[in-house]
């Protein structure tokens, strides 16, 4: 097996383990890195997940997720910004040093103005975010997804944002399943790289056909995406953070997953 350094699986690509579960399996595949998904904290109270994480060897990379800022009316814009916040206390909470945005867009809203409001949103957070030293980092989510889950959609649009709220504590999520349809992707991730904004890189692969757009992305390999080449490019800005796992799988969240661990690292070792 490769070197497995950065390797980081996030806990929502084994989601049938609790937090606890998921900190033991991580720690007996010797996967150094974990990405904590919001929802194994709601089995723990935070200080009992911090302390669970802290007795653990695992290396913290981010916190997923925040974002969803626009909304129709002021009062679920300011919920939203809370619940932000939050994720940000959250984030400090554990160790992660980034809370993953997913920017948000509402059904019907004119792209226009949830762009507007995204950006309003995560400026009401930055105060948040430096007084805990937790920066926030913008996915471009896959055009499929820009009617009701994000209006960002890609990197280049999310260098925008970064460059329009011109903050350290702002950067951006390279997705491989969202952004490796963009012809204009290599020069966006290198202008990322250039402005320091790259935080994170995540991957898994793109099957076809495809039986559901949320719940079945593919084990690198099993897909059309050329995750060396993106992976290339990436790191040919300097980035040196880790590459992290996410699976959003029904077909895979039935396997064993202990057994799931290692065809991960075997996927990682051969296409990653």
């Amino acid at each position: 097996m490769n070197d497995l350094s950065r390797l980081c699986v996030h806990t929502a690509t084994t989601r049938p383990l609790s937090l606890d579960k998921a900190l033991d399996a991580y720690a007996v595949a010797g996967i150094p890195g974990i990405t904590v998904w919001r929802e194994t904290l709601n089995d723990h109270t935070l200080e009992e997940a911090a302390r669970l994480i802290n007795a653990s060897d695992l290396t913290v990379a981010s916190l997923c997720r925040g974002g969803f800022f626009p909304a129709p009316s002021a009062v679920d814009r300011q919920k939203a910004i809370d619940d932000n916040r939050l994720a940000i206390e959250q984030a400090a909470a554990i160790g992660a040093p980034l809370v993953v945005l997913v920017c948000g867009a509402v059904p019907g809203q004119p792209l226009e103005e949830s762009r507007k409001q995204i950006a309003e949103g995560i400026a009401a957070c930055l105060d948040d975010a430096q007084a805990h030293n937790v920066k926030l980092a913008v996915e471009p989510l896959h055009p499929i997804y820009a009617g009701d889950r994000s209006a960002i959609n890609t990197l280049a649009q999310a260098n925008a944002l970064c460059d329009a709220l011109a903050s350290p504590f702002v950067g951006v999520a390279v997705d491989v399943y969202h952004l490796w349809w963009d012809p204009d992707l290599q020069s966006s991730i290198q202008k990322a790289g250039d402005s320091g904004y790259i935080n994170a890189f995540h991957i898994s692969d793109w099957l076809t056909p495809t039986n559901d757009l949320l719940n079945d992305r593919g084990l690198m390999g099993e897909g059309c995406i050329d995750i060396r080449k993106i992976r290339s490019w990436v790191e040919a800005t300097g980035f040196r953070g880790f590459a992290e796992v996410e699976i959003f799988s029904t077909r895979w969240w039935q396997h064993n997953q202990q057994d799931y661990l290692e065809i991960i690292k075997e996927a990682y070792h051969n296409h990653s």
